[in-house]
């Protein structure tokens, strides 16, 4: 299938103040999104695309000079691909808070000149999506044929239809859960005292130290990277070889080819994202429990959501984002009698199957952007 070929991502710049769950508001603030396909004259056939921890706006395409820099879902987003370009008019935002562009811990703080560091507010899901819906606002797009997530990027897709029930058409959530368990939050917690007690973190205004907290975000990766695969694929991929022919005896040094390509996985993470995005993140999906303001009613949570159809899938070897965890979410829906389709794909790479090419889940997605580029044709 094509590819988009070169793609640029676009400013836009927000002077109105943002309210936010914690009660503060960022006076002003860029969005940094990238757009694919064309918007027809109706503006019918949008579709946003959220995204999770470590990605950002550029979902499809490549950028000119730059080898090896597709987009994080450029298997599922083109022409001809599930999410078809020649159809669908598709948006990538990249999310407040982050390092990839949008107003985040980098960026200098008006009230001092100097970056944000650890003092940028803290973020929600739900301040995510208002954010979003003011971009699409300046684009005139007052309703989405559909809005799609993975993992982090499904929780703020169900978030869409609980803030903007009546601006969205179709909801696609894809490896994902309505909260987190106090597992998930473990987690992030021992990831977030990694960077946090690293000593170049210097309680998150490093960049006036001109140095990078390098040594507590490997350790926060290799984390989330465990999690992130299931014990199988980890199997396959890795076994217990090892990286010489005998021991070596050590108890410092690598021994084993997991060990290496975690180390590999943490150093490349040091290089590109910034420690307070991920402080950010982590404790954003934390954060994230619709049933919480209807005492745990989850049920409660998504009656406002009945007139949007849902597609809800899982992996079967996804353990942090277990099906199980996908259920929860069908069973509101259910219970509330909204369409919903649910499909659970058996798939051996755990959470990060979401992100890869499975023809079973391309063909789910793919049918479902049929049936929406059908009703939009009516």
């Amino acid at each position: 299938m094509a590819s988009l070929g070169h793609v640029t991502p676009q400013t836009m710049r927000f002077e109105q103040a943002l309210p936010l769950q914690s009660g503060a508001a960022l006076a002003a603030y860029d969005l940094v999104y990238e757009t694919y396909g064309t918007l027809n004259a109706a503006k019918s056939n949008a579709v946003l695309v959220c995204h999770a921890l470590n990605a950002s706006h550029h979902v499809a395409g490549s950028y000119a000079g730059q080898d090896r820099s597709e987009g994080w879902w450029d298997n599922l987003v083109g022409p001809g691909k599930p999410l078809d370009t020649d159809r669908f008019f598709v948006i990538g935002i990249n999310n407040l808070g982050s390092c990839f562009g949008s107003t985040g811990p980098m960026h200098p703080n008006p009230a001092t000149g100097e970056p944000w560091g650890a003092d940028f507010p803290v973020v929600t899901v739900e301040d995510w999506v208002d954010a979003q819906a003011r971009l699409l606002d300046r684009l005139g797009i007052t309703r989405l044929a559909a809005v799609l997530g993975g993992s982090l990027g499904g929780m703020q897709a169900l978030s869409w239809t609980l803030r903007f029930p009546e601006r969205v058409g179709h909801c696609i959530a894809v490896a994902t859960a309505p909260n987190l368990s106090a597992q998930n939050i473990a987690f992030n917690e021992v990831a977030r005292r990694a960077i946090i007690t690293d000593p170049d973190f210097h309680g998150g205004h490093f960049y006036a130290h001109g140095v990078v907290p390098k040594r507590g975000l490997r350790v926060a990766r290799m984390i989330g990277h465990i999690t992130y695969l299931s014990d199988d694929s980890m199997e396959e991929k890795f076994g217990r070889e090892l990286r010489a022919a005998e021991f070596g005896y050590t108890t410092q040094d690598i021994e084993f080819q997991i060990e290496s390509y975690l180390r590999y996985q943490g150093d490349k993470f040091s290089e590109y994202f910034d420690a307070n995005t991920y402080l950010l993140i982590t404790r954003a999906l934390d954060y994230f429990d619709p049933a919480r303001a209807h005492g745990g009613d989850l049920s409660r949570a998504f009656a406002v959501a009945r007139h949007n159809p849902f597609l809800v899938v899982s992996f079967t070897t996804d353990w942090r984002f277990s099906p199980a965890r996908s259920r929860e979410i069908v069973k509101a829906l259910v219970d509330n009698r909204i369409d919903v389709s649910y499909a659970e794909i058996a798939a051996p790479h755990g959470h990060d199957a979401f992100l890869l090419e499975d023809p079973r889940y391309h063909g789910v997605l793919r049918a479902r952007f049929e049936r929406i580029a059908a009703e939009i044709a009516r």
